[in-house]
């Protein structure tokens, strides 16, 4: 391989590197509990690996249990319980895309690496990271979506 290869290699290298640290802090900022609001952020948070409990968004009392009762539907002066947990759920699911994203950038990363120069092979590394770091913006970005309506409609 010549030296011009090889310097391009860690040129890209370098950049992957530094997205795959952004991706990282990103990924962990946006699993923070900067948007917990209303009753709930007063009680311990019992989470899983980041991942928010079904009933994150519902009502709670001052010993963090659920407000009232579960109202399936909506009437008598009451929303449906069910959005909350709905949003409660696609809140995961979409951290849960976020770090898939995150394994996608590390696997590009590898695969740019070890393609040693071969045309198709580096354009099909460059293309599986720019993917996604475009799914993980979208994830990041409907994360604080989904949490910042699941406190509006819950709080």
């Amino acid at each position: 391989m010549s030296l011009v290869k090889k310097l391009m290699t860690y040129k890209m290298f370098v950049k992957t590197t530094l997205a795959f640290i952004v991706s990282l802090v990103a990924t962990s900022v946006s699993s923070g509990y900067a948007f917990a609001a209303g009753p709930s952020a007063t009680c311990q948070a019992h989470d899983f690996f980041g991942l928010k409990p079904w009933y994150q968004y519902l009502p709670l009392d001052s010993n963090c249990d659920i407000k009232n009762s579960f109202h399936v539907l909506p009437g008598g002066g009451h929303q449906s319980d069910l959005v909350l947990i709905l949003l409660a759920v696609i809140d995961d699911l979409l951290r849960i895309a976020g770090l898939v994203a995150v394994g996608f950038i590390i696997y590009a990363a590898i695969s740019f690496i070890t393609s040693q120069g071969n045309p198709e092979d580096t354009a099909r590394a460059r293309s599986t990271a720019i993917n996604a770091l475009v799914g993980l913006v979208i994830a990041i970005v409907a994360v604080a979506f989904v949490s910042f309506l699941g406190n509006k409609l819950g709080g």
